[in-house]
């Protein structure tokens, strides 16, 4: 699986992007708010079929999605102008995303559709449908005053929602007309009696019934219950953001609480298995280039240096209706990218399990034995720039461990800012910072060789003084507890000097 989407990291409120600082709960909340203002341009989806002993077959599709605009509800959704030039630049198509794209919604937009459907309190909340409804209106209004009985018109170039609301807004405004679609963005309007009609009405082959509108609107969630209900081990690469999107486009919205969304996903797919956390752990057991992008670490385990031929490495083959990526690298297209993911999956398993033992090039292993060789790795989501390397999303995560923290205090220096200290030390080092009292900031690197050169070339500045941060020592509370420990202390120092001489008779 992968997608895209019309943004990552939302600036709003202020202070939300990623933070080394961030525990897994922290990174949740920030993303939620993300999540909940962008939307899913594209999904890709690679299906691998393991055709025989180490032969995999892969089907791979992409899906252009767009909020659906069917009813009362009137999605609203934000654009980040990097992410659509980045996009752009690798030949994204924006008309099918906004023309063409598959509606969705989560259970709770269609609850709230269904009411509406029942009660028959139905309105357009579109305003180009209002526009073609209005037109049909008047032409159907036109013709039926001359039509005889039986007699039909046919509306075209609707789209697959105005097929819908076309018939609902007829049916509603005029008891005297029937409809029907025809395929290809189009509906019959037939003029009938009103015994006519009734019949009509409780006919088993009405194609406009409300189970099959909601079947229309649901759209793409159609196919993600499909997958939910097919239990097949997910794959992705850095897949938080891509699990947080499916939760709250097509499940439910995202809770507030970050134990319940981890319970939720595990619910609907109970065997995650996350590239990235693979390939990150291959770095240290394999001689694997940390290479970055997804198209880095699929061309490293194709490559002969890293992956000489074996007869029982897994061969994978696009069918033949999906054979364009066998031919073009596309880059940041959703299901091209997830292509890459499932390969990288298998070609990293099977030089895992190389690695774990001899035998294994000699038999055609089977995507069982990957999958135990992969058994660690199992629902363990990459965590980016925070205090844990993976969210488990089968038990609890590992506890937040950081490299030391730095302590950078300004003397001389006035109304110095955590802006103006990040880019003072950027040169130097990628870090975080966080204001810890009026003159102190922290700082907070991943790497040691970034602690190190900062705590040397600030040795000697003048106004900048450097040093390891010590709880018992620059803690704010700790300070406070000890300076209001002191004060207590000194008056019941005091107190016993001054009233605790013995009175003479």
């Amino acid at each position: 699986l992968d997608m895209e989407f019309t943004g990552l990291h939302s600036t709003f409120p202020q202070n939300n992007e990623p933070s080394l600082f961030d525990s897994p709960v922290e990174r949740y909340l920030k993303a939620r708010q993300s999540v909940q203002r962008f939307t899913v341009t594209q999904l890709g989806l690679a299906i691998f079929s393991n055709e025989n002993s180490n032969k995999y077959v892969v089907h791979s599709y992409n899906f252009f999605l767009f909020p659906s605009t069917m009813g009362v509800t009137d999605a609203e959704f934000t654009l980040s102008a990097s992410s659509i030039q980045f996009l752009s630049h690798y030949g994204f198509d924006y008309n099918k995303f906004l023309k063409d794209g598959i509606p969705y919604m989560n259970e709770v937009q269609e609850k709230i559709l269904r009411q509406h459907l029942l009660a028959g309190s139905w309105a357009v909340s579109s305003a180009l449908d209002r526009d073609v409804l209005k037109k049909a209106i008047d032409e159907v209004t036109c013709w039926i005053a001359a039509a005889e009985e039986e007699e039909t018109m046919i509306l075209q170039d609707l789209s697959a929602y105005q097929v819908f609301e076309v018939q609902l807004v007829l049916r509603q405004a005029l008891q005297n007309v029937w409809t029907q679609p025809l395929g290809d963005k189009k509906v019959m309007v037939k003029k009938v009696s009103p015994q006519r009609r009734q019949l009509l009405e409780n006919s088993p082959y009405d194609y406009c019934q409300k189970e099959l509108i909601l079947l229309s609107a649901r759209g793409f969630t159609n196919l993600f219950q499909t997958l939910v209900k097919a239990k097949k081990p997910l794959v992705g690469h850095n897949m938080l953001m891509d699990l947080m999107h499916l939760h709250d486009k097509f499940y439910k919205p995202l809770p507030e609480s970050y134990e319940e969304f981890k319970r939720n996903i595990h619910s609907l797919f109970p065997v995650l298995i996350d590239t990235k956390t693979v390939t990150k752990s291959i770095w240290k057991k394999c001689p694997f280039p940390r290479v970055s992008s997804l198209l880095e670490v699929y061309a490293v385990l194709c490559s002969s240096n890293l992956n000489p031929k074996d007869p029982a490495c897994p061969v994978i083959a696009l069918a033949s209706d999906c054979s364009r990526y066998a031919e073009k690298k596309s880059p940041h297209e959703a299901g091209y990218d997830a292509f890459l993911c499932g390969s990288v999956l298998l070609k990293s398993a099977h030089l895992l399990l190389c690695r774990s033992t001899d035998d294994a090039a000699e038999a055609d292993p089977s995507f069982s034995q990957y999958l135990a060789v992969l058994a660690e790795y199992l629902n363990k989501v990459n965590f980016i720039r925070g205090g844990v390397s993976s969210i488990n999303f089968s038990g609890e995560d590992a506890p937040c461990q950081h490299l030391p923290l730095l302590v950078v205090h300004v003397r001389g220096w006035p109304g110095l800012n955590e802006r103006q200290i990040y880019q003072e030390f950027k040169t130097l080092c990628r870090f975080d910072v966080r204001r810890l009292s009026k003159n102190q900031f922290i700082l907070l690197s991943n790497k040691f060789k970034h602690i190190r050169r900062v705590l040397r070339d600030y040795k000697h500045h003048p106004h900048l003084r450097v040093s390891i941060y010590g709880h018992w020592r620059h803690s704010p509370r700790v300070n406070c507890l000890l300076q209001v420990s002191g004060i207590v202390a000194l008056w019941s120092l005091l107190a016993f000097v001054l009233g605790g001489a013995p009175c003479c008779s």
